[in-house]
């Protein structure tokens, strides 16, 4: 039994137009790779629309060519916005910029040479297989975000098109008399709309399973990330901690733990509003970041108390850290909240093999209200020696 194309063609475009409508409705405009997905879906949907409207006016008619041409420029359009979604839920910021040249000179090409089939059905279907496989080999790519194997699918389903697209631009630009009209019962027709049928549900597929990847990342972001100041929360911080505390004790590397507590937080809160030291917590964590080494690890341990642990740090690093953050401080407080902020500290050392990452985190505390108790904007290590003073 043979299936018409043009219905073939039809079921098509009441596919894409579906997942067009489908997508914003399921994924939201949440960022901007959901966002590109759902563009992507748009075009593709009103490109294969232009294309079988195309085919209702009288060939090589300006309409035909106008309808044509907008057509190529939603599809490769399409395909470029897809591979930057993609790139994106990969973990990539970068995007490749052949398919974004391509989504410019295909339909260019197109519209200038609309005049010669050879030429037109060649290089549209030609560049279009070679987007379609710029998009399989990106999404094949060594992730940089652990994501699943929905990528797999995506991979699969441009390589089948590209296959489809590219067969039917070699027919037409070198075997033309062989090769039929867009709506003639030919293999390579059928092929085309049966391929494009079931790859537009695949692709559908990928879209909401990377789209999902993404969405529970963020709730891990969230669930590890304190909300107001972007550092990790105090379980997150004590579970990377004790797994840093684990490995440098194997390797004989020294630690230090530093707890920091803002001075006088609740005058501030009580001069300036809430507002102001949330602003105050928040730039603090900031500048703790910046005056942190690589591998470092801050936390916000509760309330206006911070932590760090710091590996293979002696009592120099940790007064080097404790400087450069008080000098940041002084450098950016007053400009940004309008008035000054300091801090008392305590530092710990991981004294033997026995220690550990609990017992260190109540010798810097104690260390800590220690200096709180000498008068404040000062750090003390635990012999209660003082590593700096502001």
């Amino acid at each position: 039994m043979t299936v018409d194309i043009r219905t073939l063609l039809i079921a098509l475009m009441i596919n894409l137009v579906t997942i067009a409508l489908a997508l914003p409705a399921v994924m939201g405009r949440v960022n901007v790779p959901a966002r590109r997905a759902q563009w992507s879906a748009a075009l593709q949907a009103g490109g294969w629309v232009l294309i079988l409207l195309s085919g209702l006016v009288e060939r090589g008619s300006a309409v035909d060519w106008a309808l044509s041409s907008a057509s190529m420029t939603c599809m490769a359009v399409s395909l470029a916005l897809l591979g930057a979604a993609f790139d994106l839920w990969c973990g990539r910021r970068t995007h490749d910029r052949w398919l974004g040249a391509l989504a410019v000179l295909m339909p260019l090409g197109y519209a200038l040479g609309f005049s010669n089939y050879a030429f037109r059905v060649g290089w549209a279907n030609g560049l279009l297989a070679m987007q379609m496989i710029l998009v399989a080999v990106a999404v094949g790519r060594l992730p940089a975000l652990p994501v699943g194997r929905w990528r797999w699918l995506v991979v699969a389903s441009m390589l089948a098109q590209a296959v489809v697209t590219l067969w039917r631009g070699v027919l037409g630009a070198f075997f033309t008399d062989a090769y039929p009209r867009f709506l003639t019962p030919h293999p390579v027709n059928h092929a085309s709309a049966v391929v494009a049928l079931a790859t537009s549900m695949l692709t559908l597929v990928g879209i909401l399973l990377a789209h999902r990847d993404e969405a529970a990342r963020e709730l891990e972001r969230l669930a590890t990330l304190d909300g107001l100041t972007g550092v990790f929360n105090r379980r997150a911080w004590l579970d990377l901690a004790r797994a840093r505390f684990s490995a440098s004790l194997r390797y004989g590397h020294t630690m230090a733990v530093l707890m920091i507590d803002l001075d006088h937080f609740k005058q501030i809160n009580d001069a300036h509003g809430h507002d102001a030291g949330d602003r105050a917590l928040a730039l603090v964590a900031r500048e703790m970041q910046a005056a942190a080494r690589a591998g470092d690890i801050v936390g916000r341990y509760g309330g206006e108390e911070f932590c760090v642990l710091m590996a293979q740090a002696d009592d120099e690093a940790a007064r080097r850290f404790d400087q450069r953050l008080r000098r940041r401080l002084s450098e950016v407080a007053m400009a940004e909240l309008g008035f000054e902020i300091g801090y008392s500290a305590g530092v710990s050392h991981c004294r033997d093999a026995g220690d550990s990452l609990d017992a260190m985190v109540k010798r810097a505390d104690a260390a800590l209200y220690r200096a709180k108790d000498a008068g404040r904007a000062r750090t003390l290590d635990t012999s209660f020696g003082v590593l700096q003073a502001a």
